[in-house]
């Protein structure tokens, strides 16, 4: 991410929420029923009905997600419009585990919080976070919904918004969001010779980059094209890595450690992408990233 995705202004005008083929990974049509480290655990013959599912609030489905809610995942900060490639997909799983837009309940949930160990206050959480093992010894993760890119922004007048390869930004000062693998990308792709900087928001590496604090930061591809277009116009974006901490990657929703509804989830996420829901969504909410090259 989360890690991620991160801004308090309104969300582009829908002229500039543009689509290709290209924009970022596509969606995997195979199934990921396994993303989760309980999903083949959770009982075969558990039933799915919206009246047997063990959600938080009995007929409610709970769904959590960070504040502020940002563009271009959320639309003006408001998780609950619909609007937003996030607050669309947690709709869409909401329906197709029976619940209508008047049953979701939305919680605050800060980001690190919603994969940290112990009891979560939500039925899932939808905030643009990986999944990784490591996570996964603390909470289930549904399938994954999105295939992600990470990204590098620069000021245009810098010398590194001209790098083409991770080589070129070794000797750079970069920033990321602390507990994202923006930062993990960082620190085991690029490999910088100085130390990053770590910001609890992106919102902080924005003003950061702005300030010349940094001479780069890290973050996914949607939120990169986001900040360059709507936020720092000063900014480019660099390029793209093919491959997160060289491994793929993916967000996902995040459930509490065995919870009776992974398998449920995971259903709904893999008959979403199966359908072509997800890469409708995709091509409706998240930017267009044709002119952003690969760093190799």
């Amino acid at each position: 991410m989360h890690l991620t995705a991160r801004s308090l202004l309104p969300a582009l005008p829908a002229l500039l929420v543009i689509a290709a083929a290209t924009a970022c990974a596509p969606q995997d049509t195979s199934s990921e029923a396994d993303a989760s480290s309980s999903a083949s655990s959770a009982s075969s013959d558990s039933s799915c009905d919206p009246g047997a599912l063990a959600t938080e609030a009995k007929g409610k489905l709970t769904v959590g997600t960070d504040k502020p809610a940002y563009a271009p995942w959320f639309q003006d900060d408001d998780p609950a419009s619909g609007k937003g490639f996030e607050s669309a997909v947690a709709y869409a799983v909401a329906k197709a585990l029976g619940y209508e837009k008047n049953q979701v309940v939305w919680q605050t949930v800060p980001f690190n919080n919603s994969f940290a160990p112990g009891e979560k206050n939500f039925d899932f959480d939808i905030n643009q976070i990986s999944i990784s093992d490591e996570r996964k010894r603390a909470v289930d993760f549904s399938s994954g919904y999105y295939d992600v890119r990470q990204a590098v922004i620069a000021l245009k007048d810098s010398p590194y918004a001209k790098a083409t390869t991770a080589a070129g930004l070794k000797g750079a000062k970069l920033g990321a969001q602390v507990g994202t693998t923006s930062l993990d990308t960082v620190n085991q792709v690029i490999k910088p010779t100085r130390q990053p900087a770590v910001f609890q928001k992106n919102d902080f590496a924005k003003s950061a980059l702005r300030n010349g604090q940094v001479d780069a930061i890290v973050v996914d591809l949607p939120t990169a094209f986001y900040i360059t277009s709507a936020e720092v116009p000063d900014a480019k974006v660099v390029g793209q890595f093919a491959d997160s901490a060289g491994a793929a990657e993916k967000f996902g929703l995040v459930l509490d450690k065995g919870s009776a509804l992974t398998s449920c989830v995971s259903r709904a996420v893999d008959g979403l992408r199966t359908d072509g829901t997800l890469a409708a969504l995709e091509k409706q909410w998240l930017s267009d990233a044709v002119n952003a090259p690969v760093l190799k």
